[in-house]
This record gives structure tokens, sequence and C-alpha cells, in this order.
């Protein structure tokens, strides 16, 4: 009767570490995401700023008559900033979703009654989907 006990603690405990294992591994994707928006976010910063140092330099040089000035477009820089911080609140978004099935699942473990669940899952394809809609439009855009 000892080692039955015995192995069904360490079962139970090689539940948990998956469990943990399965949070931490959400918890890397999320800071993945804000890390990349956060990049993202910089370089449309970065794009607005050398598009005005392009155009201040462009200015002061003698231009012939009739020539076409376009002027610099940082409404393709404001779009990158603000994917990036949709990046960053998705990533925020995951990190408490995944917390919240963690502690779930943590619970139906305690209590021997586990339900799987496929709600992370989803919502971490449907923000895939969104943020690659999401750069597809900026790519078609900033080629216009």
């Amino acid at each position: 009767m000892f080692l039955k006990y015995k192995t069904n603690e360490y079962s139970r405990a090689q539940v948990h570490m998956a469990n943990e294992r399965t949070f931490l591994a959400w918890v890397r994707t999320s800071i993945a995401v804000m890390a990349f928006g956060f990049v993202v976010e910089k370089f449309g910063l970065f794009m607005l700023k050398i598009t005005e140092l392009l155009s201040s330099i462009g200015e002061k040089q003698v231009r012939p008559e009739g020539a076409a000035h376009l002027p610099p477009r940082p409404d393709i820089s404001l779009f990158s900033s603000k994917i990036g911080i949709l990046l960053i609140i998705i990533g925020e978004v995951i990190t408490l979703i995944s917390f919240m099935k963690y502690m779930n699942t943590t619970r139906q473990i305690r209590h021997e009654l586990y339900h799987h669940s496929i709600v992370l899952d989803l919502l971490m394809t449907i923000a895939i989907i969104v943020i690659a809609v999401l750069f597809t439009a900026h790519l078609i855009e900033s080629r216009i």
C-alpha cells in the first residue's frame, strides 16, 4: 500500500511539473511577442525620423523647376507604431490568459478532474492571424 501511494504522488508531481512547463512556454511566447512589438514600434519611430531627415536634406538641395516633391509618409511609420503597441498588448493578454489557464489546470489536477480546453490555443491562433493580416496590410500600404 505504501508503494502505491508513492507512485501516485510521483505521477501527480509529474503532471504538475508538465503544467508548469506549459505555462512557462506560454510566458516565453508572450515575451517574444512583446519584444517583437517593441522592435516594430521602434522601427516605426526610426522610419519617421529617417524620413524627416531625408526630407530636410532634400529641401536644402536646389531642385529643377517642375520636379515633383513627394511629401514624407508619416502615416506608414505611425502604422508600424500602432502595430508594435498592438503586439505588446497581445503579449500581455497571452500572459494573463496563460496564467488563468495554469491556475485552472492546477485546480483540476488537485481535484483529479482535468478537462482539456483549447481556449488559449484558439486565442493565440486568432492573434497570429490578426498580426499576419496587419503586417500584410502594412507591406501593401508601404509599397504604394
